[in-house]
């Protein structure tokens, strides 16, 4: 039995604990069985709660057993990216510069969940300054693999977590993206992940946000029942951050889509797609027609050499601001010091320059969305590679002109390869169509379902 409940998804962990056939410590006993068996052929956490986690499980026991449940996700054991704030757990963000911060308050969505009683497991590994180059591979917490293959990477930067949720530590993990970190980690591990929309999900009582609006929190899952109940619980308007207030709805699922004109975009500029990757996507192309649904094959109608051009200068300047007055030369990665160099070249109206960029980017979007409801992309160029090495250029091409762009963007799992790996294909809609996306993936995954697919780690 103990087997059997470290794969149950969210929604039915909470089912059961309702019914009264299963505990949140019984749950969480198995969850953590697994991540012990499991953990140290994947490397997916930087800090495992175990005495927290127990604690938190037993209240929920209680609240069971007084039928006084807290939420949809009470008791369900879920991780958080380790740049994501958590009250008392350090909070080191890939680097060793942050080693020894605890933070004393929970970010946004941390709270909501830990208000509705959901049981925080610990902090997913990451890339450095969570600015990776498609791994997770980092000195202070070395490498973290892909269960579907250990050789390979699970991508960046949430790659502790979409690993450690593809693998049955526990069923849904908090992770951020900034250009594609949710997305790509999810396509490479067989999963569910939305970037929401800019404002979506509120943040305060953070790290630094070093990405300007680019850089959201939402959650990565192993089915759409349980993104949708977290991203449920996680998001709504905080008026400490003024991004989140007036997000244009729906703000709930509506019912399965009919009949939308989607724009299936193969490749981007000069970037090449590997042809597993290609075939794949355009299959789900296919499926997406059969579902009903009016599906055109063309170009992106932005400016992605706009983007190109500008993107650098928002990362660069970031980690600058970050690190200014910090003793960091020779204490980050090679990359970092690149871009800190970088940095040093840069002017203030080189980084104005790159705001503007983005602005022009947000309004080529909303023009493409008067002819589309939804634009359909493959989520990352490549199948996953060498866990130690950074990714092809081509990898990262499909996702970070969707964050320049603020708009919601929802990996949903596809034909693997003919090896097995998995392979995502990217939902993007309007600002604010979240939920539009969510219903659409729910349908896809009816019709084509994935959640069985297990890794045999």
């Amino acid at each position: 039995m103990t087997e059997d409940i470290w794969r149950l998804p969210a929604t039915v962990l909470a089912a059961r604990f309702r019914e009264g056939s299963l505990t949140p410590s019984a749950a969480l006993a198995a969850v953590l069985e697994r991540i012990a068996a499991a953990n140290p052929q994947l490397n997916a956490f930087a800090t495992l709660d175990v005495a927290g986690a127990t604690a938190a499980a037993q209240e929920a026991d209680a609240r069971f057993a007084a039928g006084k449940p807290l939420g949809p996700m009470d008791g369900v054991p879920v991780s958080i990216k380790d740049n994501i704030t958590v009250a008392g757990l350090r909070c080191a963000w890939g680097s060793a510069l942050w080693m020894d911060y605890v933070p004393e308050a929970d970010e946004t969505p941390v709270a909501r969940l830990r208000a509705g009683g959901a049981v925080i497991l610990g902090k997913t590994n990451v890339s450095e300054f969570t600015l990776g180059r498609g791994n997770v591979d980092t000195a202070s917490f070395g490498t973290t693999r892909n269960p579907w293959n250990t050789a390979l990477t699970p991508g960046a930067s949430t790659g502790g977590g979409a690993a450690a949720v593809a693998a049955g530590f526990g069923p849904v993990t908090l992770g951020t993206d900034g250009g594609g970190s949710i997305r790509r980690p999810a396509c490479h591990c067989g999963l569910v992940g939305l970037k929401p929309s800019t404002g979506r999900v509120a943040r305060r009582n953070g790290l630094p946000i070093i990405l300007d609006d680019a850089e959201v929190i939402g959650p990565i899952a192993r089915t759409v029942d349980d993104l949708a109940t977290t991203l449920s619980i996680i998001q709504g308007p905080l008026d400490e951050d003024r991004l989140s207030i007036g997000v244009p709805g729906p703000h709930e699922e509506p019912p399965p889509p009919t009949g939308l004109r989607i724009l299936y975009v193969p490749q981007v500029a000069q970037w090449q797609v590997e042809a597993p990757v290609a075939a794949s996507c355009a299959e789900a192309a296919r499926k997406l027609a059969a579902l009903g649904h009016s599906v055109t094959e063309g170009a992106l109608p932005v400016d992605i050499a706009l983007f190109e051009k500008h993107w650098p200068a928002i990362g660069a300047a970031g980690l600058a601001w970050v690190l200014r007055g910090k003793d960091w030369k020779g204490r980050i990665g090679a990359i970092y010091e690149e871009m800190m160099a970088k940095a040093e070249t840069l002017s203030a109206a080189d980084y104005v320059d790159a705001l503007n960029a983005f602005r022009e980017v947000q309004a080529q979007f909303a023009r493409a969305f008067r002819d589309w409801d939804v634009i359909v992309m493959p989520s990352a160029g490549a199948l996953p590679w060498d866990a130690t090495k950074f990714g092809p250029p081509y990898h990262r091409a499909f996702t970070g002109i969707v964050n320049a762009g603020g708009l919601p963007g929802l990996n949903v799992p596809v034909d693997p390869s003919p090896e097995g790996l998995p392979i995502g294909v990217q939902l993007v809609g309007p600002y604010g169509a979240d939920w539009k996306l969510i219903a659409l993936a729910r349908q896809y995954e009816a019709a084509y379902p994935w959640a069985d697919r297990w890794p045999a780690l």
